[in-house]
């Protein structure tokens, strides 16, 4: 058992140094894309220094590796398993009666367990960095006779009113967020809770305080009623700066943590909340299309070296990774448009990858 152990632990080892060495040449790529594309659409457009264009590479590349994360495990596990079965390691294993699932499948719970550290921990975290690198970016640009201010869409609302909010402009000060040339149509939901108009606002400018929103230069009119001139007016709000922004952001810039709460509060303001559930549960699903892919990886390198064509299963284990990945791309369009369930389409690609795995090592295991 010690021995067991040992060797199990062994090829874990292997098998993760492969997938670091993989995430290192992935992360470089990415950085150097990156730091190119950043340099051609920002430093051109604002006239930024290397230094900053860097740390906006920084910003933007962690959000990037962690959706190329799927291919970093297939890499890493083709390199770990190809590089055991040259050395004939993998050969002496099972000369030594062990089965191919007692060192695939320890590598494949640690590929388990490195995503739902990914999903609960690192995606969180880069999905910060990215809402930072959108809003830096957003202000160099700005700043530049080319920048022009981007109108933005709100909308807000509890059991019994609707507040759709339209601005000219959107910008945040010191975190706070703010809107310039501000229009607020405010609806109340009656007995049946069909949502009918009451009144208009019209403001200068809306900062997002805590728990409402601070109106200046304001003009306010009901249906049917002559508008009313205030310098200021308060309106309550169920939104924070940070849910604020998310609305002008996709569901992939949104961290785990908070799809939850952003499901909820779009859904209370009477928006459809399909792109933010789907991403949820393709979060959930991350940890099983990792460990698929390691299994994919294994089963394509098991092949003895001295039998030949190891390169061409390697190469057919990539080229089934990519198929994969835009499976899972195509699943999730298919989501969007209301064609497939949002479950089904974001379990479909790592229940298909590990079985299509599984049917490979069945079929290729003799022990």
């Amino acid at each position: 058992m010690i021995g067991a152990g040992r060797l199990e632990s062994y090829v874990v080892g292997r098998v993760m140094t492969g997938v670091g060495a993989a995430l290192a040449v992935v992360s470089a790529v990415i950085l150097l894309v990156q730091f190119v594309d950043l340099s051609r659409s920002v430093g051109l457009s604002a006239d930024v220094g290397v230094g900053r264009l860097f740390i906006l590479t920084l910003l933007r590349a962690p959000a990037l590796i962690l959706m190329l994360l799927p291919f970093v495990f297939l890499f890493g596990g083709i390199s770990a398993y190809v590089g055991l079965n040259r050395r004939s390691e993998l050969v002496a294993m099972r000369a030594a009666g062990i089965s191919a699932w007692r060192f695939i499948l320890p590598a494949a719970a640690g590929a388990f367990l490195v995503g739902v550290l990914t999903v609960a921990v690192l995606n969180p975290a880069a999905a910060m960095l990215s809402a930072r690198f959108e809003t830096t970016r957003a202000e160099l640009l700005d700043n530049t006779p080319a920048g022009a201010p981007k109108a933005a869409w709100l909308r807000q609302g509890d059991e019994r009113n609707q507040i759709v909010i339209h601005a000219k402009s959107r910008d945040t000060v010191g975190g706070m967020v703010r809107l310039r040339g501000v229009s607020l149509f405010i609806y109340q939901k009656n007995a049946n809770g069909i949502p009918e108009f009451k009144r208009r606002l019209e403001a200068g400018e809306a900062r997002l305080m805590p728990g409402f929103w601070k109106l200046t230069d304001v003009r306010e009119a009901g249906a049917g009623e002559s508008s009313v001139r205030s310098d200021s007016l308060s309106i309550r709000s169920s939104l924070d700066a940070e849910a604020a922004m998310e609305r002008f952001a996709s569901p992939e810039a949104i961290g785990f943590w908070r799809l939850p709460k952003a499901i909820k509060l779009t859904e209370q303001a009477g928006f459809s909340a399909s792109g933010y559930r789907l991403r949820f549960q393709q979060l959930l699903a991350s940890p099983m299309l990792l460990a698929a892919m390691l299994i994919l990886a294994a089963a394509f390198s098991l092949r003895l070296s001295r039998l030949g064509g190891l390169a061409g299963l390697a190469g057919a284990g990539v080229a089934l990774g990519f198929a994969v990945f835009f499976f899972n791309q195509f699943s999730g369009a298919l989501a969007k448009a209301d064609i497939l369930p949002l479950f089904a389409a974001a379990w479909a690609p790592p229940v298909v990858a590990l079985l299509s795995g599984f049917t490979l090592l069945c079929y290729t295991e003799d022990g």
